[in-house]
């Protein structure tokens, strides 16, 4: 049973959190220079998703910083690309260590190009989400019923998934790519935040 919890600029003092903690964010745009942070949801996979509720301005969460900083703890998110370029971007957040749904399922699932987080649930958990709350305002101070439920459908599922694309990994034996790639991660979102998105270092 999903349990989404609503906090205002940052986690209350004493939640804990397991080892693997998935992550998503929701924003007013999908440019971090332009377009600020709204929304930060976690979920240990307990059933329970806090939702931190980013105020126009804010530029530190420090106890969210502290959880998602934390080495010891699993970052787990779909296209994490973008949600760390917001979170380093807006909140100085450096994420880590981290590991990204669509980077596995791009390595994976060689069989589609269809990699986005409602393909994967469908496909690999028979569970459809709706995406209509996708491009309401984010932004507004009070945030409806519906947009929270959304916004927590969107890490409620990362921990299965996560479990079966590795299954899928070991089988292809792309495990060790894949994680290699994921290690990469912070270093392309510093590219992407330097100007350099457009940019493939490794092309000729």
């Amino acid at each position: 049973m999903m349990k989404p919890v609503l906090h205002r600029g940052d986690l209350p003092e004493g939640l804990g959190f397991g080892p693997v903690i998935a992550v998503d964010t929701e924003t007013m745009g999908l440019d971090p220079q332009r377009d600020r942070l709204c929304l930060v949801q976690l979920t240990d996979g307990d059933g329970t998703v806090h939702l931190v509720q980013i105020e126009r301005g804010q530029r530190a969460a420090p106890r969210l910083a502290a959880l998602l900083s934390d080495p010891t703890r699993l970052k787990l998110l779909h296209f994490a690309r973008f949600d760390l370029a917001m979170l380093r971007r807006h909140l100085g957040i450096a994420c880590a260590p981290v590991w990204c749904t669509k980077i596995a399922s791009k390595l994976a699932r060689t069989y589609t190009d269809r990699h986005g987080l409602k393909d994967l649930c469908r496909e690999l958990l028979g569970v459809e989400l709706s995406k209509t709350e996708q491009s309401s305002d984010w932004g507004a101070e009070n945030l409806g019923e519906a947009q929270l439920r959304y916004a927590a459908s969107d890490v409620v599922h990362l921990h299965a998934l996560k479990e079966r694309l590795e299954a899928m990994l070991e089988r292809e034996e792309r495990r060790a790519l894949a994680e290699a790639c994921m290690d990469f991660l912070p270093k392309r979102v510093e590219l992407d935040l330097a100007g350099f998105g457009a940019l493939d270092p490794f092309a000729h």
